[in-house]
């Protein structure tokens, strides 16, 4: 990707089982999550095998995933030479992930990492003993992986969160939308993260003379018809990574530039996808991050002596070309600090 400005904020191979099969889960690693092929194993480390899990895939996970493989193949360990790596999508469904977990536990791999927080806690529920490395957690508090004091909850389990203070997001809002009042939310209430930022959204709103209107949308089917139940009720539109928001994203997009109401997101690939802007981690950097606790556990690193850790380095992105379908300019000052998704070319 193009090197660009980025805003610092200091506040902040087993096979699947038959049952699996017939509910639906993915089982491959070829989906946004290739390795340099020039890559080499290191040939004095001992083969490793890999549990990789998410919820749904879309482009952001998806994005993190190819950040730790990449990562642990730079470091020696290379998919198809020295590492097995056996990845399972969710699609969506948290039943799904259950099964998963169980499935994983019982193949006892080196490592298992799960990518998003109904994953995480599945995961975590299923075992004990296997290491596990969890990531793209917006609250692990909430979500019950560590408690308050950064301690995980198991001996077994270490990971990676990121930390949106939600006075930036809204401070971000009002810079593109200097007149809005109400902000509407589309979130899917299973999902505890999603729940957490609504909860902050409306604690901290007020202050700044916001209101928020929340909608729910339980699958990526509803988020259509749920950003469409905000015609003429709301300002600006803001989306967490909500996985189920995120993997309908395309559908959001359209019907807010029907109604000429910009959304503001938190992840990159929601502005490549179709939002004005957003403020959030890079996804490839959040899953190199990841890899790097990963390695270490492949090297022989105790789980237990790798601390908890919250990436809290956010990048703006920006489109004029999404804003102005959705009716609004962006100011200059904004796109000086940000990377235009319009013109910056992904290239990793």
């Amino acid at each position: 990707m193009t090197i660009a400005s980025t805003l610092r904020l200091s506040l902040y191979g087993a096979a699947i089982s038959a049952t699996l099969g017939l509910i639906g889960c993915s089982n491959s690693t070829d989906t946004a999550a290739t390795t340099d092929e020039s890559a080499t194993a290191d040939t004095d480390k001992p083969a490793k095998t890999l549990a990789i899990t998410q919820i749904v895939e879309h482009p952001s996970l998806d994005e993190m995933r190819r950040g730790i493989i990449d990562e642990l193949a730079d470091n020696g360990y290379v998919e198809g030479q020295n590492l097995t790596i056996n990845f399972q999508s969710a699609q969506g469904n948290t039943a799904t992930a259950g099964q998963i977990a169980k499935q994983f536990a019982g193949d006892n791999p080196d490592a298992i990492v799960a990518i998003s927080t109904p994953s995480a806690q599945s995961i975590v529920a299923s075992t004990k003993t296997v290491p596990v490395i969890y990531t793209a957690i917006s609250d692990p508090v909430a979500a019950k992986l560590i408690n308050e004091n950064n301690l995980p909850i198991q001996s077994n389990v270490t990971g990676l969160s990121s930390e949106l203070p939600i006075e930036p997001q809204l401070d971000n809002i009002l810079k593109i939308v200097p007149n809005a009042k109400t902000i509407g939310y589309v979130y899917s209430p299973g999902e505890i993260n999603s729940v957490v930022v609504l909860n902050q959204l409306k604690k901290l709103a007020p202050a700044r003379g916001l209101k928020i209107l929340d909608v729910t949308a339980n699958r990526p089917t509803d988020v259509a018809m749920a950003t469409r139940s905000l015609a003429g009720r709301v300002d600006v539109i803001y989306t967490s990574l909500d996985n189920n928001v995120v993997s309908g994203f395309e559908a959001m997009a359209g019907a807010a530039n029907e109604l000429d109401i910009p959304v503001i997101a938190s992840d990159e690939f929601s502005v490549r996808r179709g939002a004005t802007a957003a403020l959030g981690v890079n996804d490839y950097d959040f899953g190199r991050t990841t890899g790097k606790m990963v390695y270490r556990v492949l090297n022989g690193e105790a789980v237990n002596t790798i601390k908890p850790e919250v990436m809290n380095k956010l990048t703006l992105y920006a489109s004029p070309k999404h804003a102005a379908e959705q009716g609004v300019s962006l100011p200059a000052d904004l796109l000086k600090n940000a990377i235009n998704v319009d013109t910056d070319v992904d290239t990793k």
